[in-house]
């Protein structure tokens, strides 16, 4: 026959498992808006009889009540994953996006401050002078070097204006190497404190909760994915390198090349293992600096430069064609050169940072096509100045090679921005595929508090029936018949 008093302890592991879900329960609700929480859940497992049975004893047959010891968090290991790479794609392409919209504003078109409404105002010029009634005239000639020099000026700008975006991407990318190293060091520190707290049997859900909370925003920024490792750690790569190995943390730094102008020599800006030195592959914010600062930037600031170089070679070319106001030859004395003062010997040292305009008096414009017949008397003739306009309508001149390189960045930032409007609805979605398993509903907690306090109540009531039979089995049994 079964122990009475075994059904106390039955009642004692009910009122246990009820106080222990209303905690968890608690515990949801208060961390609703908490950033990384995961919802936990109190399991609850029926404790059966002993196997062996004592002598002169016999376990009651009806199990010895509920088990509330194991409390799990609730996480989906696959949309964790998911979670990771979307949302390292997502901050790949924010950068890439970000970048291509500096680099529009920085060519500034379409507007009047742009390098195309500079090209317009120096060919308009031009067109002036060749129909001008007076060649010679000094007002036409002026406002050929003016339109020229504010193009020159406006060349300067945008490279440097670009120039300071690269520099500007590396520092954040040496601001971003000391943040991952922050971060990894803490989820090495949170992977021991989760060891030792599994091997003691303490509870680690909110440990958990915060190192997974690090990942997924190192994932944001160098593309970082985890995997699961022995005591509830977990072990942290980039690019096929662990950085994270249960306690030990590997750091980062930025290698390669600080100056735009010797990127694609074999050094390009790269994050590395430190120590060891190993190139990364980065995803993530990481990977779109990186891009920018080896690809996006230094492709146009290239095209820019060609086209300065293009440009300084065409005008210095038709210069040399025609005559001055002396009738002396525009070969004396080229158009433009690349700032150092010097007539151009060698075009590829002139750049879009560099170009400037050589000739300071406009007597000095050779637009006369033809020599006067005494050197030194007026060149009346205007030819020349209509080969310089004629550049304009070139077909693969200055004017079509600018419009093809303003229409390729409009198409590039047209796609990067679609492509990251639609990464942004992928990763919402996994993000809410995530929250549907890991976030806290209130709806469902507050009828997991309904249950539990019911479940409270039907303990201590069974309780109370259990002692109303206790005491009339030892207070009143054997008193009849007295």
């Amino acid at each position: 026959m079964s122990s009475t008093f075994g059904g106390l302890n039955t009642a004692r592991t009910a009122l246990w498992a009820s106080q222990r879900g209303l905690d968890v329960t608690g515990q949801n609700i208060a961390n609703v808006n908490t950033d990384g929480y995961s919802r936990q859940r109190v399991e609850l497992r029926a404790m059966g009889g002993t196997a062996v049975p004592a002598i002169h004893s016999v376990s009651s047959p009806v199990g010895n009540g509920v088990d509330a010891s194991q409390v799990d968090r609730i996480r989906d290991v696959f949309l964790d994953r998911r979670g990771q790479v979307e949302t390292a794609r997502t901050a790949q392409l924010s950068v890439a996006t970000e970048a291509l919209a500096q680099v529009e504003a920085a060519f500034r078109e379409p507007g009047d401050t742009g390098i195309r409404s500079m090209l317009d105002d120096v060919w308009k010029s031009f067109g002036a002078l060749a129909n001008s009634t007076d060649p010679t005239e000094p007002a036409a000639r002026s406002q050929v070097l003016e339109s020229l020099d504010i193009l020159a000026s406006g060349m300067r700008t945008t490279r440097a204006t670009l120039d300071q975006q690269w520099q500007q991407t590396r520092d954040n990318v040496v601001a971003l190497a000391a943040e991952v190293n922050t971060t990894v060091s803490s989820i090495a520190d949170l992977n021991n404190q989760i060891r030792q707290a599994t091997r003691s049997g303490l509870p680690t859900n909110e440990l958990a909760d915060r190192r997974d909370l690090l990942v997924l925003q190192l994932s944001g920024t160098v593309g970082a994915t985890s995997v699961a490792a022995d005591d509830g750690m977990v072990d942290v790569l980039v690019g096929g390198t662990t950085l994270v190995a249960g306690s030990s943390a590997l750091g980062v730094r930025v290698a390669g090349v600080d100056d735009p102008g010797t990127v694609g020599t074999g050094n390009d800006p790269r994050l590395v293992t430190a120590p060891g030195g190993t190139t990364l592959g980065v995803g993530g914010t990481a990977g779109g600096q990186l891009t920018v600062l080896s690809t996006t930037l230094p492709n146009y600031r290239r095209a820019l430069d060609d086209l300065a170089r293009d440009l300084v070679g065409k005008l210095n070319a038709v210069q040399a064609q025609g005559y001055d106001v002396s009738g002396a030859s525009g070969a004396a004395e080229p158009l433009m050169d690349d700032g150092s003062g010097n007539p151009v010997v060698d075009l590829t040292k002139v750049d879009a940072g560099t170009i400037s305009v050589r000739v300071t008096r406009p007597e000095l414009i050779a637009a006369a096509k033809t020599a006067p017949g005494v050197l030194g008397q007026p060149s009346a003739d205007g030819g020349n100045a209509d080969a310089f306009f004629d550049l304009s309508l070139e077909d693969g001149g200055v004017d079509a090679t600018y419009r093809a390189l303003v229409v390729a960045l409009g198409v590039e930032a047209s796609v990067a921005t679609r492509d990251a409007e639609v990464q942004k609805v992928i990763s919402t979605q996994v993000d809410a595929a995530r929250d549907s398993v890991s976030g806290v509903n209130l709806d469902e907690e507050m009828t997991n508090m309904l249950s539990f306090q019911h479940a409270y109540s039907a303990a201590a009531r069974m309780v109370t029936a259990i002692d109303q039979a206790l005491d009339t089995l030892i207070n009143r049994t054997g008193l009849v018949g007295r």
